[in-house]
């Protein structure tokens, strides 16, 4: 199988409105609020085609004209999954996907799904933003907190991932590539058992590049995918977890595609995980991702969201994937 040339950048389906005016975005809001009923469509109009940062302008101009919280006030009028990617819309990026990570290692068990997406197809600085913005929010580091809720092999690759610290270096090593191809073959399919240590000190900490590079010459070594040799070799989280560095590396638009794939297929929607999905990735790369969904299932994501979404909640949406 062949895969897309890595590329850091991406491309975003949600630009800056410009011109803009915050102040006229937040009269507009406290009109679409003010009185009886609510003006969703003139909700949609403003927020659903602002990014973040202008979000957050619009919430200090609504606040100090008004003297009220927009989120609260939005809270306070919608319902529902709109109501829900809305208030997701309005928190500032680093907050939302702290939060978001908080919620998936508080109460009764472990979302392990959205910390892997969350974490593993992260660059090193998003970590250091994500991880500064979970102690200031939460008081306590994203990595103590993390290394309390999980466990053995799983739990050392998040805390690996937590550094933020891996390679940047674009430049190819050949050669240091063919050995660690052949020291993820000795620690895995060469041996009985599996010397986990390797694969964690590899995958976390060498360049998207050089990774890719690995991967080529593990498959050359032994004929097989090196996805292959992880299934083989690990189950569960620790499984899930590696697989989405490996996927990420070779095709992070990909990854997503799969993702959003996943949370609308068959009966039912895991709709926490669409709206976060859209909401921070149609900043970043979702032109690459809806091309790689259409590619993928033969049908694009507008037509999955349509029909697997209804109402204000599916014209926000689609507006953000346009």
């Amino acid at each position: 199988m062949s895969y897309p040339p890595y590329n850091p950048y991406g491309t975003p389906t949600l630009r800056p409105a410009e011109p803009f005016n915050p102040r006229e975005d937040a009269e507009i809001l406290r009109k679409a609020m003010k009185g009886f009923g609510t003006d969703e469509k003139s909700i949609i109009n403003v927020l659903a085609y602002r990014t973040n940062v202008q979000r957050q302008e619009i919430a200090v101009q609504f606040k100090t004209l008004y003297g009220k919280d927009l989120i609260k006030n939005l809270k306070s009028e919608l319902s529902g999954n709109f109501e829900d990617l809305i208030v997701a819309m309005m928190m500032p990026i680093p907050y939302f996907l702290a939060k978001e990570v908080h919620d998936a290692i508080s109460g009764v068990g472990t979302d392990e799904e959205t910390l892997i997406e969350i974490l593993c197809t992260s660059t090193n600085n998003d970590i250091h933003i994500l991880c500064n913005e979970y102690e200031r929010t939460f008081g306590c580091s994203m990595e103590e907190a993390l290394a309390s809720d999980t466990s053995g092999c799983f739990r050392r690759l998040l805390v690996s991932i937590c550094q933020g610290n891996r390679s940047e270096n674009y430049y190819v090593d050949q050669a240091a590539a063919q050995s660690d191809a052949q020291a993820l073959l000795r620690a895995g399919e060469l041996q009985l058992g599996t010397d986990e240590s390797t694969f964690n000190a590899i995958l976390c900490s060498r360049s998207y590049p050089q990774l890719r590079q690995i991967f080529e010459e593990y498959q050359r070594v032994t004929g097989h995918d090196f996805t292959t040799a992880i299934e083989n070799e690990f189950s569960g989280d620790i499984q899930a977890g590696l697989l989405a560095i490996v996927n990420s590396v070779r095709d992070r638009p990909g990854y997503f595609a799969e993702r959003l794939y996943n949370c609308m297929k068959g009966f039912g929607t895991k709709d926490r995980t669409l709206q976060r999905i859209v909401a921070v990735r149609c900043e970043i790369d979702m032109v690459e991702i809806k091309n790689s969904f259409l590619a993928k299932y033969g049908k694009s994501l507008q037509e999955f969201i349509a029909d697997d979404c209804s109402g204000d909640y599916k014209k926000t949406l689609l507006a953000l994937v346009n």
